[in-house]
């Protein structure tokens, strides 16, 4: 296809029923055809740049090879340079790229304000070449428009120092991969790549795995252990009993290492991590003994002179052992029950801990930048501000800004009861968590977008940290042809991570940059038409989500329709409320509107029904042209024809939705008017969405692991919950006029946590 003439390709662009794509299409393909007039370049990147510059400069050259490129220096070879320079940028990672005519030779400047600029504009370049743009570059300046655009990561270091997503599949295949430094070269890298400077590392007790305690020699861990026992769903939601002695009995060694090696392998981990622009941060749940129990005078009462002690030492001992480790995360949390502070309360606990333990760990090193981040969960401001008020390093709060569901919508309310308390002196972070979508490669730009630039400015919030409670994003352990090694997450999802990280540097960069970046990836495909059926498809998490709303994880796993106690059935959504502040009204609002003859204000259950009908029918009329398209090279193909299977399932799903939506309609007015044509219409509805069902399940395991454990949704089996699914059928079929009594509803709220 590359070697038609101009005119086809103009007659490509006509055909395409999608014209806000036309100009898109145009560009990418020309960009893609064109040779690169620079057959050969030279390339300075200036020392200062340091290890991030050097990044960048392997990148460029990369991909240089790759579009037949050759290093020279002759008088008409393109001189790209990599520098830091006072160019008037004052932020820190900002940069500019200029490109010039020096005589015959084109000079292409990158100047970035400090090492991580640089690196993004080597980046820029770097992709430039790779997307057959390198000749279009033109003069551009770049600043983060959120300044701290992290990962939450749940680690599962060990057996014995667990974290929350442990019981879980993707956790225990994972233990022995946040152990191997190949792993966190590929995730730094790709973190750089989507412009990601942070990653959380989060665990209820990591201190035995990684650091040594003089004053508690018998504490620390030597080698990695992981449970052969089989994992169940019954582990409780708070991390108490994730440690039990069935599985420490029955247990495997997956890496031998002393507890030496492990803090080199940690340093190591943090200075690749620094070499990327990338911040390492610990975060903990308290108060959690795993791994520390029983030793060195340590019991299992909390509030012990000893245990604080150790916790105190333990924070000390990190910080002096990792000196480019950039703060702590603490939570007043699931560990720290209100009958065990009694005697000192919970904030009073945390700064004996972890406030002295940041005392005592910069006391040596003063002018040490470090942070520590003070979750909004489960405790208030006064206390955080009365007893962290000696705190010798900078005290930010964090908050969930959507719960645990940031594919809901793109402004969510929660947090404006907090805001008029934050200040440039008194910021917050924001947890945005993903307990959305764990299979799928999900891409919508406008939603993405829209959610970045909706976050609050930086007067009140320092940054963000994005991923999941139940499930990892280590590497990917749920393909079924996954390849060796397997993709990590982040691979796997490349185009998703590119567009939260990349707009939260610049929330204005073109559709296009995305277009051209997908155009790249599956050179052959139809971009604006598989762009398109790729967004309707992923529409289908946050318009369920917003119309069917449980607050936390364990109330709401959209892929499954399902939380950890089981499948919502069809009374379930006749009952459900809607996400507050999203402006949808429930099924009982609607019903009692329309037969009131007084509809209220917002988008009804119908409306959504045929937006998440509408989204999944467009998406799934595409798939067959794009099918056809021939893709190289096979890995490429490979990953292609995967997309198209994400494309597929979603869209099922939103179609299943959308059936069983209009079902509970039906059946809510036939349970008030006891008319029988409605509740043969509902039955009519459910039939549908059970199809529509069996079709998710079969797109869902052509390509993915089924069934699975994740510890906040329980087990999945999609092929099996049909049965569920057909129940649904019955239970219209048996409906009896009456069965809703309204005053006895319970609908899951707001997740309890901040208290101003």
């Amino acid at each position: 296809m590359a070697n038609k003439p101009p005119a086809i390709w103009f007659m490509t662009i006509h055909l395409s029923p999608n014209m806000k794509h036309v100009l898109t299409l145009f560009t990418v393909l020309v960009a893609l055809t064109t040779p690169t007039r620079a057959a050969s370049f030279s390339l300075t990147n200036d020392p200062s740049t340091g290890e991030p510059g050097k990044f960048a400069a392997a990148e460029i050259r990369r991909e240089a090879a790759a579009k037949g490129m050759t290093l020279g220096d002759d008088d008409k070879a393109t001189r790209v340079v990599i520098s830091l320079e006072d160019d008037g940028l004052s932020a820190a990672q900002s940069y500019s790229i200029s490109a010039k005519n020096d005589g015959v030779r084109r000079v292409v400047t990158v100047v970035g304000a400090d090492a991580a600029g640089a690196m993004y504009g080597g980046l820029d370049i770097a992709e430039a070449i790779r997307t057959g743009t390198f000749d279009a570059l033109k003069d551009s300046r770049h600043k983060a428009h959120i300044a701290q655009r992290g990962i939450k990561f749940n680690i599962p270091l060990d057996l014995r120092t667990p974290s929350y997503t442990d019981p879980s599949d993707a956790a225990q295949a994972n233990i022995p991969e946040v152990w191997s430094m190949d792993f966190w070269r590929e995730t730094f890298d790709d973190m750089a790549r989507h412009r990601y400077n942070v990653i959380s590392l989060w665990s209820l007790n990591p201190f035995p795995s990684i650091v040594k305690v003089p004053e508690f020699p018998n504490v620390a861990l030597n080698d990695v252990w992981r449970t052969k026992e089989k994992l169940d769903a019954s582990f409780d939601h708070n991390g108490n009993d994730f440690v039990r002695p069935s599985m420490l009995a029955d247990h495997e060694v997956v890496k031998r290492m002393t507890i030496d090696e492990k803090v080199q392998f940690w340093r190591d981990v943090m200075q690749l991590a620094k070499d990327r622009g990338i911040d390492v941060y610990w975060f903990t749940w308290n108060v959690f003994l795993h791994g520390a129990e029983g030793k060195d005078g340590i019991t299992s009462d909390k509030t012990a002179p000893r245990t604080v002690e150790y916790f105190r030492a333990s924070v000390r001992e990190t910080i002096k052992t990792y000196p480019l480790l950039a703060g702590f995360g603490i939570t007043a949390g699931e560990g720290m029950p209100e009958n065990k502070f009694k005697e000192m309360s919970k904030e009073q606990w945390l700064w004996k801990t972890y406030g002295e333990g940041i005392r005592d760990g910069l006391k040596d090193t003063p002018d040490r930048k470090f942070r520590l981040i003070h979750r909004f969960h489960m405790t208030g401001l006064t206390e955080i501000q009365k007893e962290f008020a000696e705190l010798p390093c900078t005290l930010d709060l964090s908050f969930k800004y959507a719960i645990a569901h940031m594919y809901s919508v793109p402004a969510p309310g929660m947090i404006k009861p907090l805001l008029p308390l934050l200040s440039p002196k008194l910021r917050s972070w924001l947890t945005v968590r993903n307990d959305d979508i764990y299979s799928f490669r999900w891409a919508d730009v406008d939603y993405a977008r829209a959610f970045i630039k909706a976050i609050p400015g930086a007067d009140k919030i320092a940054g963000f940290y994005m991923g999941p409670d139940g499930y990892l994003w280590g590497r990917d352990f749920l393909s079924k042809d996954a390849g060796t090694p397997r993709q990590t997450v982040m691979q796997k999802q490349w185009l998703s991570f590119a567009l939260w990280g990349r707009l939260a540097y610049e929330p204005d960069l073109p559709a296009g940059t995305f277009d051209r970046l997908t155009a790249a990836r599956f050179a052959g495909a139809d971009v604006p038409k598989l762009t398109a059926a790729w967004a309707d498809a992923s529409k289908t998490f946050p318009t369920i989500t917003r119309f069917f709303w449980g607050d936390i994880d364990i109330k709401w796993f959209p892929e499954a329709c399902r939380r950890k106690q089981g499948f919502y059935t069809v009374r379930n959504f006749v009952e459900g409320g809607t996400m507050p502040g999203a402006g949808v009204l429930n099924i009982i609002e609607w019903r009692n509107g329309l037969l009131g003859k007084q509809m209220p204000e917002g988008v009804t259950p119908l409306q959504i029904a045929a937006t998440l009908h509408d989204n999944a029918t467009r998406a799934l009329s595409a798939l067959p042209e794009l099918r056809m398209a021939v893709i190289a090279p096979a890995a490429s193909a490979k990953e292609y024809a995967a997309t198209l299977g994400d494309i597929e399932a979603m869209s099922h799903l939103g179609l299943y939705y959308a059936a069983k939506i209009r079902g509970a309609c039906d059946l809510a007015l036939f349970d008030k008017t006891g008319d029988a044509p409605q509740q043969t219409s509902a039955v009519q509805h459910l039939e549908a969405s059970l199809g529509h069902w069996k079709n998710y399940a079969t797109a869902y395991t052509r390509q993915s692991i089924q069934p699975l454990l994740y510890n906040r949704a329980g087990v999945v089996d999609l092929p099996k919950q049909t049965e569920d699914v057909a129940a649904d059928v019955k239970i219209a079929r048996e409906w009896k006029p009456g069965t809703i009594q309204e005053t006895t509803i319970k609908r899951p709220g707001t997740e309890k946590g901040f208290r101003p």
